[in-house]
């Protein structure tokens, strides 16, 4: 316990990505870990039940000792007990947290992912809860950017989309299946240069609502398309899920990146601006000409960290460099957080709220 890491969660961005980059790193390192001020400056402080899940569930896989899990907590003291076990898990958010919750899915399974993913075996886990839901990616950006990315490094994961799950009802469930790798075949990435635009592809989804909503979402988001000239095919797509709910995703495919773009229908919100809100992201990532979008900057972040500093064979496997269409507080908090636990030099050159490049040595 000397060597515990001290964080003050209300650094930064201040969010649940503190704990969850937390979390992660502890299982991966070993070593404990204190996080106090935990979403101090949020409407609603301290660990909600997406964050209680995370922590139990990271728990689970490295037999963790812990103090402060529970609902509202600003304190949590954490305590690998093992190295992440590779196996099968069943994580529910609502069941784990003991409360309702349309708690993300995503950002569960991305905790869960790396500790897992270098565990040296696959593992396999269900998970429950909400997979389209604001303030997250959905899992249309797992599977169809961040994996992608992930992909280059040597992670490889496949998931499936077993039920939707909307705010505020939740009840979405997915299978990831998780190869096990060895650390020290991670390869590092330069993503500086996107190269040309190949296509935009997308969905416009919804669950026990009317077509229309979903026809016009298309309709919107492929007429704001046109207007730059830039054709695209929007999928319907129907969402078997035990709530309500509507999304409108894209997929920009460049030749050497993949970006993705989310507009997430809520009550009294227009279908269209729903379209507008991921068309709006496309359009200021399009004309930045950097080659990741601002949410893919912050999540390779950390997995890129990961890749040693020498090879198998003792060959520095050279650092890894991307562009950003944006800097975002989410990025600058990241980097502050991995920091604390490994000795690597991340550089970030360009100011919060404009484009730049991120270097890892």
């Amino acid at each position: 316990m000397g060597d515990m890491i001290v964080l003050d969660g209300s650094y930064g961005e201040g969010g649940g990505q503190i704990l969850r980059t937390a979390l992660t790193l502890s299982a991966l390192t070993g070593r404990a870990l204190r996080l106090d001020k935990i979403r101090a400056g949020r409407k609603e402080p301290g660990l909600r039940p997406q964050h209680l899940a995370a922590v139990r569930a990271v728990a689970a896989i490295c037999e963790a000792r812990v103090q402060g899990d529970e609902l509202g907590s600003s304190l949590l003291t954490f305590e690998p007990g093992t190295a992440p076990k590779a196996g099968e898990y069943r994580f529910d958010i609502p069941a784990v947290a003991e409360t309702g919750s349309a708690g993300s899915v995503t950002l569960l399974f991305q905790a869960l992912f790396l500790p897992l993913a270098l565990a040296g075996a696959p593992s396999r886990l269900s998970l429950g809860g909400g997979t389209h839901v604001a303030w997250s990616p959905p899992y249309h950006y797992l599977t169809q950017v961040y994996l992608p990315t992930l992909e280059r490094m040597g992670f490889a994961a496949r998931l499936e989309l077993l039920k939707w799950g909307w705010y505020p009802q939740g009840g979405g469930e997915v299978l990831a299946h998780i190869e096990g790798i060895e650390g020290g075949r991670l390869r590092p990435l330069d993503l500086c240069e996107r190269g040309k635009l190949l296509g935009v592809y997308g969905i416009s989804a919804i669950s026990n609502l009317p077509e229309h909503i979903a026809l016009r979402q298309r309709d919107r988001a492929l007429q704001r398309l046109r207007a730059r000239h830039i054709k695209a095919e929007i999928e319907i797509v129907q969402g078997a899920s035990p709530g309500q709910g509507t999304v409108l995703f894209l997929v920009a495919r460049y030749e050497g990146a993949v970006a993705g773009f989310t507009g997430y229908g809520r009550i009294r919100y227009p279908a269209e601006k729903v379209a507008d809100d991921a068309a709006e992201e496309f359009e200021a990532y399009h004309v930045s000409k950097a080659a990741l979008d601002p949410h893919l900057a912050d999540q390779v972040l950390l997995p890129l960290a990961l890749v040693p500093d020498r090879g198998n064979r003792g060959l520095v496997p050279g650092p890894s460099r991307y562009t950003t269409s944006e800097i975002t507080r989410h990025l600058l908090t990241n980097c502050w957080v991995i920091q604390h636990f490994l000795e690597r030099e991340m550089r970030i050159e360009g100011e919060q709220g404009t484009p730049g490049q991120v270097s890892i040595a």
